[in-house]
């Protein structure tokens, strides 16, 4: 059985990954923030949680170590774990320093920490899938006017191809899912009700689908990529978003 571990599971998208690789066979491991959310969302879905700020490398590293010794290192990484940190967008004059680190570390340092702690045992296992969960504002301006959200999912999906070229003679497979807008936590409830109606209705109609996404439709891209049939998919963005014009 391969073990996976999934982080952000407090959030929408998060969850429904664990849930749809735990119901696959995955021996799935969850992970984030500590506190009474994760525990709540890990009694939820009915795994174990390690709670850990993927912004810290020393909570990281000990995240992995107690992996190791509980069953081993994990061959399946989905990082989900990211987010806007409670900002809005604003001129960027106003961004503070705290501001954009704190949006970088939940959204790039954190998977930077995370594998360089994973590198050694994915490179003995010699198999391996990781897929990062990154966002349409990886690929184009963001929605949300957050300039540190846009600026770290281009730089996740710049580091998830990099790490596709050094793994993959590895037989470890990197790529990132790209989601739409999907109401998936309370940012993106908050900022789908700042559009007001015809804001929404805007939205709704540059979708090809004329819907928005749920979180069970990352999980579904995210369960593909970490399976045994992607196998020579690397380095890949895959837009999960319903088509956008």
């Amino acid at each position: 059985m391969r073990r996976a571990l999934v982080t952000g599971v407090v959030g929408g998208i998060g969850a429904a990954i664990a849930r749809r690789l735990a119901a696959e066979g995955r021996d799935v491991t969850v992970s984030d923030l500590p506190g009474p959310a994760l525990e709540a969302a890990a009694a939820a879905l009915g795994l174990p949680a390690v709670a850990a700020d993927l912004g810290s490398p020393l909570e990281v590293a000990a995240l992995v170590a107690r992996m190791v010794e509980g069953g081993g290192a994990p061959s399946i990484l989905v990082s989900a774990a990211g987010g806007v940190r409670g900002r809005v967008g604003g001129p960027v004059e106003e961004v503070t320093d705290a501001d954009w680190r704190a949006i970088f570390d939940a959204n790039v340092n954190g998977v930077f920490h995370l594998m360089r702690a994973l590198a050694p045992h994915l490179r003995a296992g010699g198999w391996g899938r990781v897929a990062t969960i990154s966002s349409g504002a990886g690929l184009r301006p963001s929605l949300t006017g957050i300039q540190a959200y846009t600026a770290a999912k281009h730089a996740l999906v710049g580091l998830t191809k990099q790490f596709a070229q050094e793994f993959g003679p590895h037989g470890v497979t990197v790529n990132s899912v790209a989601p739409g807008f999907i109401l998936s936590n309370p940012a993106t409830r908050a900022q789908w009700e700042r559009y007001g109606p015809e804001g929404q209705a805007r939205l709704v109609e540059r979708i090809f689908t004329r819907r928005l996404g749920k979180p069970e439709d990352i999980a579904a891209a995210a369960a593909f990529l970490t399976g045994e049939e992607a196998g020579w998919v690397t380095g890949q963005v895959l837009s999960v978003d319903g088509g956008v014009a």
